[in-house]
């Protein structure tokens, strides 16, 4: 696994999409482009009018969403960033929720692929997509597994390449099998990064006694913050969606915080 290279990409990508759905004032689509060789990178796109930025969200697990043509999910639909993701359009974002490529379209789909150069390869096409539907700061938002993929991608690319800023939910801390977020050189984050975190996240990977070290590591960015969450309900697994590392019960204001803190911060 090269981790820590940066790499080129085709710049110029052609958008399928498969299906529209107008909500209000909110488009609803799933969008599929071309990012390396053969290989595709297929998303849900949600839309407001105007929007202020916009946000790619990176779900937790395997990641293999396999959304399909009628913009329904296969897998993950109750995880936190998937099942909030009408709550960052109603905070004025543009909203893309990432599955994984064509060819990890099986299992084990994104374990094992997220500290890799093809997946920075597909997340920079979308990054260049995404710049091209909207004239808005971009803003990478990762949760539990997705933090690995959203972590590596902000140190990977850099200018206009990358986000204009992260925002680290349910962080992987600790991790004896594939990479942790600390494991990365963080101190090249030049962009805000806003940390997440229930202070009573039961995941083994996720302890938040391990938060105060991430921090540290956070000092080149210009603006940074840990926002530690209280309350909500724990049912199930702790390091699955319903539980406290899935903001169960507080997701409204969880989202509410992150969108506030994304458009004060002013990234461009």
């Amino acid at each position: 696994m090269d981790m820590l290279k940066t790499v080129e990409i085709l710049t110029s990508v052609l958008v399928v999409g498969w299906t529209t759905h107008v909500r209000g004032q909110v488009s609803e689509k799933v969008v599929e482009i071309p990012t390396r060789p053969r290989v595709t990178q297929r998303m849900l796109v949600l839309s407001p009018e105007n929007p202020k930025a916009a946000a790619i969200l990176l779900a937790g697990g395997h990641g293999g969403l396999q959304i399909s043509a009628d913009r329904s999910f296969k897998w993950g639909k109750g995880n936190f960033l998937v099942r909030s993701r009408q709550l960052f359009v109603d905070a004025g974002l543009m909203v893309v929720v990432v599955d994984a490529p064509s060819d990890r379209q099986k299992p084990p789909y994104l374990s094992g692929f997220r500290g890799t150069r093809e997946h920075i390869t597909d997340l920079k096409a979308v990054i260049a997509w995404l710049r091209k539907q909207a004239d808005v700061p971009v803003w990478l938002v990762g949760t539990s597994r997705g933090t690995e993929s959203a972590a590596f991608a902000a140190t990977s690319l850099t200018g206009h390449d990358g986000p204009n800023g992260l925002v680290l939910t349910s962080t992987i801390l600790t991790d004896s099998k594939e990479f942790s977020v600390p494991a990365l050189q963080l101190d090249r984050l030049r962009i805000p990064v806003l940390v997440v975190h229930h202070v009573r996240d039961g995941c083994s990977h996720c302890p938040f006694g391990g938060i105060s070290k991430l921090m540290d590591q956070l000092g080149n960015s210009p603006k940074k913050e840990l926002f530690p969450v209280k309350g909500g309900v724990s049912q199930g697994d702790p390091c699955e969606a319903r539980s406290y590392h899935g903001f169960n019960g507080v997701e409204a204001e969880v989202v509410k915080k992150i969108g506030e803190w994304m458009l004060e911060t002013g990234a461009r």
